[in-house]
């Protein structure tokens, strides 16, 4: 992240935690969403303040979870992972209704919402906290996740490889309240520094109409 865009997003982070002092780490919501035939999906796609607003947006997604995965420490906080010591990668568990949305079509809409050729890095956020990953939940979703992989390499060919990893998914850690829905709690500061880190602008690049679709 460059030393400007991290010093925002640590200034957002501050004023976060004055207000949740001693708040407790948010519940999932995906171990509460609704009654009834749900699946569970775990991406990494950079911040994932992104990453929830993109997601929650497309029909037949039912919750999405702000936390950390893939690491090596349980239970870890914001401030370790940021601290780029602990393996995790910031991401988002998404609780979804597999007769409204596909496990197929959340694959295409986290692509299309990534820049996948760089790695440890989406836009201005810099390490490995912020690579790009699909954590699959059983040998259903690895199958896809590789059909869908391979299918962009073919269709979509760009200048640098495609470094999006496909790995088991692991323990899956909430992130702290704070972190919660922020694109709703904190519109004002979201949006600046979605739009000064230059997530639209590089999605556009990569992926002209199809950004965010």
């Amino acid at each position: 992240m460059s030393r400007f865009m991290s010093s925002v997003r640590r200034g957002a982070v501050a004023l976060l935690l004055l207000g949740a002092a001693g708040a407790a780490s948010a519940q999932s919501p995906a171990a509460s969403a609704p009654a009834g035939a749900t699946a569970i999906a775990t991406f990494a796609g950079g911040c994932f303040w992104c990453v929830e607003s993109d997601f929650d947006k497309l029909p037949g997604v039912l919750s999405t979870t702000s936390g950390y995965t893939g690491g090596k420490v349980a239970n870890p906080s914001y401030e370790q992972v940021s601290s780029k010591t602990t393996g995790h990668a910031e991401s988002v568990e998404i609780a979804y209704d597999p007769k409204r949305v596909s496990y197929e079509q959340l694959l295409t809409h986290f692509w299309h919402s990534i820049d996948p050729t760089t790695k440890d890095r989406q836009f201005c956020d810099v390490g490995s906290p912020y690579r790009t990953a699909i954590f699959v939940h059983g040998a259903a979703q690895r199958r896809a996740a590789e059909a869908s992989l391979a299918e962009l390499q073919k269709t979509k060919p760009f200048k640098e490889p495609i470094v999006t990893q496909i790995v088991d998914a692991g323990p899956f850690y909430p992130a702290e309240a704070y972190h919660q829905d922020y694109y709703k709690k904190n519109p004002v500061r979201y949006h600046y520094y979605r739009s000064a880190c230059g997530r639209d602008a590089r999605l556009e690049q990569l992926w002209g109409a199809l950004a965010g679709q």
